[in-house]
């Protein structure tokens, strides 16, 4: 009897337990949304479920069910059919990634998300997860953060957090819903045209694309993701249930809506040419998890979910009806996370509002700081002691920029917001020096243009000056989403324009704004110092002019390798062995190497690197250790570094990259400092996709490369074996 007892009493105790573990992980927020979303849906007309599902739904006045604005927010807020708001603009996804540093890129998000919410926006188009692929042709280069899937998840994660909020504060009156894109693979296309064909294995898809994404889902909790244009085996992602369901929910555990890239259930039909209807297109992307379907300008004539095309047929084939419900269920569910029911919607003057605070235009001076690279600085060039000189030219197309008529600046980037104000670099370096030093400007060609009719001016500008700050590269007129290139040197007629203001014999310090990774071999040959800028935001030109007069020391890395010319591309880091086996295979009567490489950037003071140390020299397979490095500021300045940690699996079951960055951290070090930077290995660093797509940490020794770029001259390395 006392036996039996004890069991019950065990029993009871076990069911209690349990019973407490299940409430914990049962949100009551959750719950309750669930059981009003579903009240909901009960009470809605097919019509009313239809119109849902659109990417700005009119509110519902019947239900009570309001309107969700969207917006995107890559660097900024900006209004996508509007350009009202005097948003800040902060630098392009690429500059914000060089700065290595994820926790800016985490406080900018959640000021865009003020933003945001002070223009009734709570939904936004980012941010772009796409790692980039090494083909610069592509024009979206600029708006991802790297060719590198560990560093592009560490900013996106980032960029998520701060747009969407954590914990309590997750969707509150402060924040907005994060769409991360474009799920995926999107930038693998064999042409480096955008959206264009694909072909990849599985095994790249999972070691390089889905990685970000992954992150997003599982650490920040992303509330929406858009599918990429392109196909996948020959399934277009918009109806791929493979990618959208079986990898993406089932998998990773998304539980968000998806939302179509713009007309892409449409193009079903009319890009992929699967369907033959437009209604058979809507039953496609319904069936594959597709839930809202984004037409920008609302063209009836591009619509796939709408009644024309759906109501009909669902009525007539009532087992269409649960994919109607579930879309339109997990829309109403993020308004109520959202908060959007429990509040009245904004009314907002468009000549009056001013969405951004002096304090987010400050901070978006401090992230262009910090995003410069310096390339290259030939007997110290840089900083210019502005005691010593008396006159400064600046010339090039990319020196200046007027308020635009219509739309927003050229020298943004694109999905940039208009700005208050923009300074260029020829304002930033007026402001800076003042009455102390004469400027003389001269354009010297247009960006777009193959006419030489200012090279004289710019000619005699230079002549007449102590330096000249040469500004070159691309605008949104040769980049950005459509603005896909067959050649990757500077367009039009600036090349010329730098080979004759190098000619004049002045010390000349390149600017690149651009966009893309450009092969710019005559500027890395004879121009004695470079920096690299991306587009900065609306403080750009305040940003270059510390840089250059030593008010700021450079300290950002690249996040993609420049190549040297356009027959080199893919260039990437991210190489398999060759072969010969080395990763050293070589063109006939070229470089094989990038001009510029991946994590590589210069800085006004110099650092030395220690010998890297294991805590654990040997471990487990389900092990953790860490190796640690000592970094000291070997020169007379403060600087940041960013010190880099690379692993590779030496000997393995399947064929790896020569190495993954696994770990990065920017310090700051005074002169003589010296600092400890520590990094983890476990699981996370160690892993390997073995034959059958497993991650696994296999047996074996593995090498630690630590350093300031990339190259292999830059590293040093440690060997780590596991048992």
């Amino acid at each position: 009897m006392k036996k039996v007892l004890f069991i019950t009493l065990i029993a009871i105790t076990c069911l209690s337990c349990n019973s407490k573990q299940d409430s914990k992980e049962v949100n009551p927020k959750d719950s309750e949304i669930a059981q009003k979303v579903k009240q909901l849906i009960s009470e809605m007309t097919l019509d009313e479920k239809i119109a849902e599902m659109t990417q700005d739904a009119p509110a519902n006045d019947r239900l009570g069910i309001p309107y969700m604005k969207y917006g995107e927010a890559l660097h900024g807020l900006w209004l996508v059919l509007d350009y009202y708001g005097n948003t800040t603009v902060y630098p392009q996804a690429v500059a914000c990634a060089s700065t290595w540093e994820p926790e800016l890129i985490k406080k900018m998000a959640s000021q865009t998300a003020l933003e945001a919410r002070a223009l009734g926006v709570t939904h936004c188009y980012s941010p772009n997860l796409d790692v980039y692929a090494g083909d610069a042709r592509y024009g979206r280069v600029e708006e991802s953060y790297g060719e590198d899937p560990y560093l592009v998840s560490r900013m996106g994660v980032a960029f998520i957090q701060g747009l969407q909020g954590t914990g309590d504060e997750q969707f509150d009156e402060n924040h907005v819903i994060a769409t991360a894109k474009h799920f995926v693979g999107y930038p693998e296309n064999r042409r480096g045209i955008n959206g264009g064909f694909s072909d990849m294995s599985e095994r790249r898809l999972r070691e390089v694309y889905l990685p970000p994404f992954e992150a997003a889902v599982k650490e920040a909790q992303v509330g929406s993701v858009m599918p990429g244009h392109q196909d996948f085996n020959g399934v277009p992602c918009h109806m791929n249930t493979w990618l959208l369901k079986d990898i993406l929910r089932d998998e990773l555990g998304f539980d968000g809506f998806i939302v179509s890239d713009n007309n892409d259930v449409g193009r079903l039909e009319t890009m992929h040419f699967i369907p033959e209807t437009r209604t058979k297109a809507a039953i496609l992307g319904l069936k594959a998890g597709v839930d809202m379907d984004l037409v920008i300008g609302k063209n009836v004539e591009l619509a796939t979910y709408h009644s024309n095309i759906l109501k009909d047929t669902v009525t007539q084939d009532p087992s269409l009806m649960p994919y109607i419900d579930k879309a339109t269920s997990r829309i109403l569910t993020a308004k109520y996370k959202l908060g959007l029911f429990d509040e009245e919607p904004k009314e907002i003057d468009e000549e009056t509002v001013n969405a951004g605070p002096d304090e987010h235009r400050e901070f978006a001076l401090e992230l262009a700081e910090k995003s410069i690279i310096m390339l290259k600085n030939d007997n110290n060039l840089l900083p210019i002691d502005l005691s010593k000189i008396k006159s400064l030219a600046v010339i090039g197309p990319n020196a200046h920029e007027e308020r635009p008529k219509k739309g927003t600046y050229k020298l943004l980037g694109g999905y940039s917001g208009l700005p208050p104000y923009y300074v260029s670099v020829l304002d930033g370096l007026k402001n800076k020096v003042g009455d102390k030093v004469k400027i003389n400007y001269a354009k010297g060609c247009d960006i777009d243009s193959f006419s030489k009719e200012g090279f004289p001016e710019a000619v005699s500008a230079a002549k007449k000056s102590d330096a000249v700050v040469l500004v070159v590269g691309s605008s949104h007129r040769t980049c950005g989403e459509g603005g896909d290139r067959s050649d990757l040197d500077l367009y039009g007629v600036q090349n010329e324009l730098v080979e004759a203001i190098h000619k004049t014999g002045k010390p000349v310090i390149v600017v690149l704004i651009n966009g893309r990774p450009l092969s710019i071999n005559y500027i890395a040959e004879n121009i004695p110092s470079v920096l690299e800028t991306w587009y900065g935001g609306m403080r750009a030109g305040d940003a270059v002019a510390n840089v250059i007069f030593g008010d700021v020391n450079p300290g950002g890395k690249l996040t993609m390798s420049f190549p040297r010319s356009v027959g080199q591309v893919p260039v990437t880091y991210l190489e398999r062995p060759d072969f010969i086996g080395s990763g050293k295979g070589k063109y006939r009567f070229s470089d094989k190497s990038p001009l510029f490489p991946f994590g590589y950037g210069l800085s006004y003071t110099t650092f030395k690197y220690g010998t890297p140390k294991l805590e654990n020299e040997v471990m487990n397979t389900n092990g953790t250790t860490s190796v640690s490095v000592e970094v000291t500021n070997t020169g007379n300045k403060v600087g940041d570094e960013v010190v880099q940690m690379y692993v590779r699996d030496d000997f393995a079951s399947v064929g790896r990259y020569l190495k993954l960055l696994k770990g990065f951290e920017r310090i700051t070090l005074n002169p003589g400092e010296t600092k400890t930077v520590t990094f983890k290995l476990g699981f996370d660093e160690l892993n390997v996709l073995n034959q059958d797509l497993k991650k696994v940490v296999e047996p074996g020794t593995f090498t630690v490369s630590i350093g300031s770029s990339s190259l292999e001259k830059d590293l040093q390395k440690i060997t780590l074996t596991v048992n």
